[in-house]
């Protein structure tokens, strides 16, 4: 059979790239302005890392505090960034916020309730007011439902065995479609459109012990869109949850919720000693993200952890109601994958990386890349969290650009006098897949894929330093060194060799980025600890932004408008409040 036989080709206005929570409302929105929009992903629809956020989306309702406003919710966000978030951006998101949460009403989501009927709302850390909406504790695997059945009653075409390996760029510079794979089948797929967006997650995959799924969150973003253009913002700042177990190892990283230490839980190290109070005496266990995984960590590598190199989370002290009640979600992940009965005994736990907060840098009004025809949403793009995401964010987030970024390709798509096609990049995709799949070396991907996780663990995890950092872009490049003898071997099974190959090719770029980005931020801010700049350097509250050649430019940030920076404070009382 011939290749042109086994290809397959999709024309549409807009393609999204991913199937999380972003890419869905963006294509819910193209599609309710009328506009043709196809999904695709490589993972189940129903099973998007938006699942995965469990305690609940921001928006100043004042459903539980009235006195909340959009204007305090940019100030708790701008602090809790260390001032790295773009204010434009932040103010985008928290204006917009509760339309996000009528938007999701509308599509026929339920929100917890008081007895009146109003939306229910409880804290998060570090935020000035109760702000935070839910269901149960698992909000953002009912966001996911709600956006799927919503993209399903739109006949929304989405396809989630695809595998995309390249963006298409026309011979003028537009970014004008993808091309890809098909995971179980094999046979190619090329998708031309007006406009990509892309909304394929970060890159926090690339650590050995990560909330990610197995093949998910591999950089894939920094990949395809550095290699049309466009540039990467923040790549060494990347949020270490306090709290993924460490065992079974094909699940270590997966998340205990911090509401297990909302509700009372405490940390010990492996001498059976609190050690939250000695970090941070006032909050302890309700203390930042940020300072619980560095706590975490410290007790790790001054050799008071466990064994296994993990520290202990106990909530066993607590009534059995309260945990059933409150912690259920956490109970049966215990008792299913190690058969522990967390009302009887404490978790083993250490830091994990979880979220990326920086990404591809967009512009704040529209999430349009430095590429014609590119955009980039959720966690693939930048500029909301800077060096500490607030809590209960990322899902609002999706849902305001998601929306913004459908208008705007709309508005993109009807301005074309045609679609812009790309014919020499196809070609030269399909060679870079056949290259890959003629490879018949002694390397194995997966075994290269733990040396990148092994080294981001080692080298540029919760704690840095310049000589470690060096020393992960040496062996970084020896990983690189190493592909030219690859082997690659798909069989009747499917095509996830040739997808870990891709994935491979993707962390080595997102690594890179991470590493330079880490090594040119010489001060500690947020979740960027240098033990050879314990301090804040003022000088350096400016963005990372990391270009494909390996150049790294400081980007300034605006100033903050001043209806915000009043409502700023240095510290927030988080006594009785989650810090999810």
């Amino acid at each position: 059979m011939s290749k042109a036989d086994t290809t397959k080709i999709y024309t549409t206005t807009a393609l999204v790239i991913g199937t999380g929570g972003s890419g869905l409302r963006a294509a819910i929105e193209l599609c309710e302005l009328g506009h043709d929009v196809l999904a695709v992903g490589k993972r189940p629809r129903f099973d998007a890392h938006t699942t995965l956020a469990a305690g609940g989306i921001n928006a100043a309702l004042g459903t539980m505090d009235p006195e909340d406003s959009w204007q305090q919710h940019a100030a708790d966000t701008i602090t809790e960034s260390y001032m790295l978030a773009d204010p434009r951006t932040v103010e985008i998101v928290t204006k917009n916020a509760a339309r996000g949460i009528a938007d999701l009403e509308r599509y026929g989501m339920g929100f917890a309730r008081e007895e009146d009927g109003r939306i229910s709302q409880r804290f998060f850390g570090a935020h000035t007011y109760r702000r935070t909406a839910f269901v149960g504790d698992y909000t953002g695997l009912e966001i996911q439902r709600t956006l799927v059945a919503k993209a399903e009653q739109l006949n929304i075409p989405i396809l989630d065995t695809v595998y995309i390996t390249r963006l298409l760029q026309s011979e003028t510079g537009e970014v004008c479609g993808a091309y890809g794979f098909d995971l179980i089948y094999g046979n190619r797929v090329i998708v031309r459109a007006d406009a990509v967006i892309l909304a394929s997650g970060g890159h926090n995959r690339i650590w050995r012990r990560t909330s990610s799924r197995r093949d998910e969150n591999t950089g894939d973003t920094f990949r395809l869109a550095a290699l049309v253009g466009a540039r990467i913002r923040d790549a060494e700042l990347v949020q270490f949850h306090p709290s993924g177990i460490l065992e079974p190892e094909s699940e270590a990283g997966t998340l205990i919720s911090e509401a297990a230490r909302g509700e009372g839980g405490i940390l010990r190290n492996a001498l059976g000693e609190r050690y939250m109070p000695k970090y941070d005496a006032e909050r302890q266990e309700l203390s930042t993200r940020d300072r619980v995984a560095l706590a975490s960590e410290t007790e790790i590598r001054e050799g008071r952890g466990t064994p296994r190199g993990g520290v202990w989370l106990d909530v066993s002290h607590l009534p059995k109601a309260q945990i059933m009640e409150r912690l259920p979600r956490v109970y049966h992940l215990m008792m299913e994958l190690q058969m522990r009965d967390i009302t009887k005994e404490p978790m083993e736990i250490a830091p994990t990386a979880h979220y990326s907060m920086g990404g591809v840098w967009v512009n704040p009004e529209d999430h349009s890349t430095e590429v014609p025809g590119l955009y980039v949403i959720g966690e693939a793009s930048s500029g909301l969290h800077g060096a500490n995401r607030l809590g209960g964010n990322s899902l609002i987030e999706l849902l305001v650009y998601g929306r913004i970024v459908g208008e705007a390709v709309a508005a993109y798509s009807a301005q074309l006098p045609a679609q812009p096609r790309a014919p020499r990049a196809e070609q030269e995709a399909a060679a870079e897949m056949d290259s890959l799949l003629s490879r018949d070396g002694t390397e194995n991907v997966r075994a290269l894929q733990r040396e990148i996780r092994d080294l981001m663990t080692a080298h540029a995890g919760v704690i840095r330093d310049e000589e470690g950092l060096l020393e992960g872009l040496r062996k970084l490049d020896a990983v690189e060194q190493k592909v030219a003898n690859l082997g690659v071997h798909p069989d009747l099974a499917g095509f996830q060799d040739l997808a870990h190959a891709y994935d491979l090719l993707a962390m080595i770029i997102a690594a890179r980025a991470t590493l330079q980005c880490a090594l040119e931020r010489r001060e500690t801010r947020g979740c960027h600890n240098r033990t050879d700049y314990p301090e804040m350097d003022p000088q350096l509250q400016v963005n990372m932004v990391w270009s494909l050649d390996g150049t790294v430019e400081h980007e300034a940030i605006a100033p903050v408008p001043e209806e915000i920076a009043a409502l700023m404070r240095e510290h927030t009382d988080y006594r009785g409040k989650l810090v999810e």
